[in-house]
């Protein structure tokens, strides 16, 4: 463990959990999340943000697209940012997506999606459906599309492969998630396991967030926890997860679910990290090495690098 891995999860149990395990409105939650990532951002100087919107089914969706130097037009990269479907924006997320894009070598589309509680389910999956039904208006094909998110956005992947499925729109060509948070049902064993080492979600309060997003509706409906649902012939996915983390479950069954489904999987689960910790980009060795796997396999997937054996 890096001796900044040290200091990331000190930081996120002294001064980032406590504040989360005492906030009881959404708009206090956005606000710390912003002024928590003024604080770690570090993007690659060249990085470039275009502000665009797509038509969605509550009115546009505003998106931004993510760049750095000079991007293949060819393949990209649908962003899905986390905060528990009650926080975050594309600009909050930044130190996941620039990284990304310059790995990559693609651009990066990182939709706005609505925010609960004043949006429920499924506003953020019909949203997410919406980018991606504009990529493959646009002219890209779904093969080289790749869908990718973290926390809540990593469970909105495989929300939106379900909806996508539903709809009769053709899967992507590969999926990327980062801690994912698919059960909001609660019923992984490090939801209790894990709940003392976690260094920055609250575990005592995960079911009164989920309230926010699931509304009226069930928490195991699969277009809310998409670990319920059925997959055909998903699409290869990386997923990753950290070991103290109460969400370790949910990426282990997840794992689990995809490859029953007939689904390639590359699963990673990385000893004493935080909860996503690539959000903090360059400032942390576990976070670098994390997004340069993740883009490697998106590289690969959507046909942009040879396999090396």
């Amino acid at each position: 463990m890096s001796i900044r891995l040290t200091l990331a999860n000190f930081y996120l149990r002294r001064f980032v959990r406590p504040v989360l395990s005492r906030m009881d409105e959404p708009e206090a939650a956005r606000r710390h999340l912003e002024r928590s990532a003024a604080l770690v951002m570090g993007v690659p100087r060249e990085a470039r943000y275009l502000e665009d919107h797509v038509p969605g089914p509550g009115g546009a969706v505003p998106v931004e697209w993510v760049s750095c130097g000079r991007a293949e037009r060819r393949r990209v990269v649908l962003y899905l940012h986390g905060g528990a479907y009650l926080m975050g924006s594309p600009q909050t997320h930044r130190p996941i997506t620039a990284p990304l894009a310059q790995l990559t070598g693609m651009r990066v589309m990182v939709p706005d999606y609505r925010l609960a509680p004043e949006h429920p389910a499924p506003a953020a999956v019909e949203d997410a459906l919406a980018a991606y039904a504009t990529l493959l208006a646009q002219g890209y094909r779904p093969e080289d599309i790749a869908l990718a998110g973290e926390s809540a956005g990593g469970g909105l992947v495989f929300a939106l492969l379900l909806l996508a499925q539903e709809k009769g729109y053709p899967p992507p060509g590969c999926i990327v998630a980062l801690s994912p948070w698919v059960d909001l049902a609660h019923t992984g064993a490090s939801i209790r396991e894990n709940a003392d080492c976690e260094a920055m979600l609250p575990a005592e309060r995960v079911n009164e967030v989920a309230a926010f997003y699931i509304g009226e509706g069930d928490p195991r409906d699969p277009i809310i926890s998409p670990l319920y649902g059925t997959f055909v012939n998903p699409p290869p996915a990386f997923i990753t997860v950290g070991e103290p983390e109460i969400l370790r479950d949910d990426a282990i069954r997840m794992t689990e679910h995809l490859r029953e489904a007939g689904g390639e999987v590359e699963f990673h689960k990385i000893p004493k990290v935080p909860h996503a910790w690539q959000f903090f980009g360059p400032h942390l060795p576990e976070a670098r090495v994390s997004m340069e796997s993740a883009a490697g396999f998106i590289k690969v997937r959507l046909g942009a690098t040879a396999v090396t054996t």
